[in-house]
């Protein structure tokens, strides 16, 4: 089931904070022999039920992540943002996903239509402002959707390179604990999953996308370069915003 919440500048209150002693180092040491579906179980049923959130765009490997949460527990929550700008085949891919994994709790966030017309009347801030473009279409809307939650799951890998490739399997990421099961995962892993779990691939993937996000600003990957080569082309923008901490980043 997908419901679709368009999302106001104004954040909603969020609950209390994690415990501020919380030994990030010391939990990463107590979590890293688990394998990714043990460390999944633990954290959504064991130690974080009710408190956990995964966000996803249903992109060219969002599969593999969601089979794990949906064989674990398929009621958990599922964030995807839906920025207006994405692919049709996007939107086509993640009814079919919610469908074949039988996930129940998927919730598209699409930004204030104020915010919107206020900032963004002609539509194309995107050329001359990709920055404020993800804030208003992508991280106020995330703000808002994950504020009733404490920890956060994400399927961000290694191999994406850029400032992921020292990505930890645990941090924490402002108020939240930000978990990254696939971290370790290489691209080859993800093929064997994709294979293994006969699961669908997303429709662009054969036209040559490895990455996918809004599409004024991704192309086609190829195969000479890093996955993520295809997005915002012609720039040295390598991420969208979401998932650069909190601690280390003025969001105002």
């Amino acid at each position: 089931m997908s419901t679709s919440t368009p999302v106001s500048s104004e954040p909603a209150a969020p609950p209390p904070s994690l415990p501020p002693a919380l030994n990030i180092d010391a939990l990463d040491r107590l979590l890293a022999p688990l394998n990714t579906e043990q460390l999944l179980r633990q954290v959504i049923l064991d130690a974080f039920p009710g408190r956990t959130v995964v966000t996803t765009s249903f992109g060219a490997e969002s599969a593999v992540l969601l089979a794990l949460i949906a064989g674990i527990a398929p009621a958990t929550p599922v964030v995807f943002l839906d920025t207006g700008y994405l692919f049709a085949q996007t939107l086509t891919y993640r009814d079919r996903l919610i469908h074949h994994l039988g996930l129940t709790d998927v919730r598209t966030v699409t930004p204030d239509p104020d915010d919107l017309a206020r900032e963004d009347p002609e539509g194309d801030l995107h050329k001359h402002d990709p920055d404020r473009c993800c804030r208003l279409r992508k991280d106020i809307p995330l703000e808002t959707a994950l504020a009733g939650f404490d920890v956060w799951i994400s399927g961000r890998k290694r191999f994406h390179g850029g400032d992921r490739r020292s990505l930890p399997r645990v941090e924490v990421d402002g108020r939240y604990l930000k978990v990254n099961p696939l971290a370790d995962w290489s691209e080859a892993a993800i093929a064997r999953a994709f294979a293994e779990a006969a699961l669908p691939p997303h429709p662009l993937v054969e036209h040559g996308f490895t990455s996918i996000g809004c599409f004024p600003c991704t192309e086609p990957s190829g195969t000479n370069g890093y996955s993520r080569a295809g997005r915002w082309p012609g720039s040295d923008k390598t991420e969208c915003g979401i998932h650069i901490t909190r601690n280390n980043r003025d969001l105002s």
